[in-house]
């Protein structure tokens, strides 16, 4: 038996109250090398040792995140995921990331982020995808920019500015669902 939920009803897209929310952040990222490492490369290719720009190397990543850019900055959650750097001419990483919030309220919700970060650029942008929670349906972008980094301390911070809109309502309830049974 196959199962197919239908959420976008007629009636309940006209009616939705979609909100937009502006969250700011930043990210403790703690490189390869630092003596407590959040990052660490899980993958290489073949190519990844003769490339400029570790083109194949593949990272998984658990970093803080936090209200403020210093290190004891109040804690707002985690960001887990992984990096790819998949660009032959330039470091251009494919990304997959999941913000999971664990304060304030959001508080147990994630918004999920993917596609291509061009790390050499002041501003990068990146699409949200998705999210659970309060999130779900959700849709936006974020702004990436580095804080600070510490090369010889293998130490950045990002900061993060995501716009994301979304229904908090939508699924909420089984009455917002179509069931269709095969």
């Amino acid at each position: 038996m196959f199962l197919f939920t239908n959420c976008f009803g007629k009636e309940k897209i006209s009616n939705t109250k979609e909100k937009v929310a502006k969250l700011h952040f930043y990210v403790q990222d703690l490189r390869i090398g630092h003596v407590n490492a959040t990052v660490s490369e899980v993958a290489t290719a073949s190519v990844t040792k003769d490339s400029p720009y570790d083109f194949g190397s593949v990272h998984v990543l658990d970093d803080l995140v936090t209200a403020g850019p210093e290190m004891d900055s109040r804690p707002v959650g985690r960001v887990q995921g992984l990096t790819t750097n998949a660009d032959l001419s330039t470091y251009g990483i494919a990304m997959n990331l999941n913000f999971y919030f664990t304060a304030g309220k959001f508080a147990g919700s994630q918004l999920s982020l993917l596609g291509r970060n061009q790390v050499m650029d002041d501003r990068r942008e990146l699409p949200v995808v998705g999210g659970t929670g309060a999130f779900r349906f959700t849709r936006g972008y974020a702004i990436q920019t580095t804080h600070s980094i510490d090369f010889p301390a293998h130490y950045a911070v990002l900061e993060y500015t995501v716009y994301a809109t979304y229904d908090s309502e939508i699924g909420r309830s089984d009455e917002d669902v179509e069931v269709f049974e095969f």
